[in-house]
This record gives C-alpha cells, sequence and structure tokens, in this order.
C-alpha cells in the first residue's frame, strides 16, 4: 500500500500551495492530501469570516487530527511554515511515522522575533487588536518576505491566491510567551519519529539560525538541511525540485 503524505501549508495559504510537490511526490508513488485550513477556502478578494481572527493554532491542529483519524494508517506529516509548526504539535501527539518541516515556524520556547520577521507582519502588527483579527500581508510584505527568490510575474500570481490569516494564531506564534494558554508548545520528548528540518539561508521569516533550533530540539531523531539559494518560499521558487528530490530521498532512507 502506498504511503500517504499529508501536505499543510502555511500562513496565508491553502491546498492549492502544494501542486508542485503533490505532483513531485505522487510521481513517486505516494498519495497526497493537501487540506485546506479552517476558514481559508475563502475568495482572495472577498472578505474573510470574522470567526478567523480568533482562531487558534490549536484549531488548526484539531480539525487536521480529526482528518488524520480518518486514514488507514498513520501518514508523512508535511509541513511548511506554519504548516511545519502545526506538524509538530501533531508530531508530538503520535499522529505522524514522519515530519518532514520546511521553513518551519518555530513552537514556544524558541525566540524567533527579529526585525526582518516584524517588517514582514508589520502592517498587521502594529493595528491594535491584530490579535484578535484577521490579518494579510501587503504585497511588499509578501515580496520582502516569501516570495523575493520568484520572477515579478509569478509574486504577482501568487500573491493574488493569498488570503487572510488568523491573528490570534500569528500572536501565539510570534508571542508565545503572552500566551497563557502555550498553544504554540511542543513536548519534544513526545516527537518519537524521524524528523527532517529544512531551512532556506536566504529566508527572512523563518531565519535559518532559527530553524536551526528547531533541528535541534529534535536532535535525538532529526536531520538538518540547509539549502543556501533558496528562501521561504522553497516549495515553489526557482530550483524547487532539489529540495523535493532531497526530501524524497530522505524518506527512502530512513525507517519508517
Amino acid at each position: 500500500m502506498a504511503e500517504t503524505i499529508v501536505m499543510i501549508h502555511g500562513m496565508w495559504g491553502g491546498g492549492w500551495c502544494w501542486e508542485n510537490y503533490k505532483r513531485y511526490f505522487e510521481g513517486k508513488g505516494y498519495q497526497c492530501i493537501t487540506p485546506t485550513l479552517r476558514f481559508h477556502d475563502m475568495a482572495p478578494k472577498g472578505l474573510p469570516n470574522p470567526q478567523l481572527g480568533t482562531t487558534s493554532l490549536l484549531d488548526y491542529v484539531g480539525d487536521l487530527e480529526k482528518e488524520i483519524n480518518q486514514l488507514d494508517a498513520l501518514p508523512i506529516l508535511m509541513g511548511h511554515s506554519m504548516g511545519g509548526l502545526l506538524a509538530q504539535i501533531l508530531g508530538s501527539r503520535g499522529l505522524t511515522k514522519a515530519l518532514v518541516l520546511l521553513t518551519p515556524a518555530s513552537p514556544s520556547g524558541i525566540h524567533a522575533l527579529s526585525p526582518s520577521m516584524l517588517r514582514s507582519f508589520w502592517s498587521g502588527v502594529r493595528k491594535w487588536g491584530f490579535w484578535e483579527k484577521p490579518m494579510r500581508q501587503t504585497f511588499n510584505e509578501a515580496t520582502y518576505s516569501v516570495l523575493q527568490l520568484l520572477p515579478l510575474k509569478e509574486r504577482k500570481q501568487i500573491f493574488g491566491r493569498f488570503v487572510y490569516e488568523s491573528g490570534r494564531a500569528a500572536c501565539e506564534i510570534g508571542f508565545w510567551f503572552l500566551d497563557r494558554k502555550g498553544a504554540s508548545r511542543v513536548d519534544e520528548v513526545k516527537v518519537t519519529c524521524p524528523v527532517l528540518v529544512v531551512a532556506g539561508g536566504q529566508d527572512r521569516i523563518s531565519p535559518a539560525s532559527v530553524v536551526q533550533k528547531i533541528a535541534a530540539k529534535y536532535s535525538a531523531a532529526s536531520t538538518y538541511k540547509e539549502f543556501p539559494n533558496h528562501a521561504h518560499w522553497l516549495i515553489g521558487e526557482p530550483g524547487w525540485q532539489e529540495v523535493a528530490e532531497y526530501v524524497s530521498d530522505w524518506l527512502e532512507r530512513v525507517e519508517i
């Protein structure tokens, strides 16, 4: 029976973010599932559901857990950006046989705030009450933080598909030390499966220096790989295939 990969997208995205990877890994014989997170299945130019603003990381995790529990066997979890953090939380619940974390957001305990990260979210976080409102990057912010290695035409195409994100989820990641519920907390002792952590050397929103700390958190079971010529959108940047090939080779090598 073919192995199943559940691919979890990041902020402002949807299942469409995985078009390249889905095609690639299905060509390798995997079954690929690309869920769209709660309230993200909206028209990019439409108004977001007001409930999105107060949606927690744990709401996303709960939805994904229900979907995983409907599968016949534990899947491989592959997460990009915020999706990488959601995958870590799910991994700590024993819901995967292997974790692939691509430029992941960091769990609580790892200080990720930096000038480049704040610049990436500035239009949102400078507004009072952002932690309970839907938020969205400007085109310039998305270009700076996520899409800078793409040609201008592709940047516009991808940004045109971005939707709103939860202000609460963003706060739970960036300001985890203020979150009494500890939504982004991950008990690394409970992550016992193989873990691949991938960084982009030119990433501004999840810098490689931070991603290294995520890999160190799971050092007992993790492999760290940095691609110096890639940034945050390494799932679709020019040369994305080299990252996908590395991931595929790693999955073939580890025992799952």
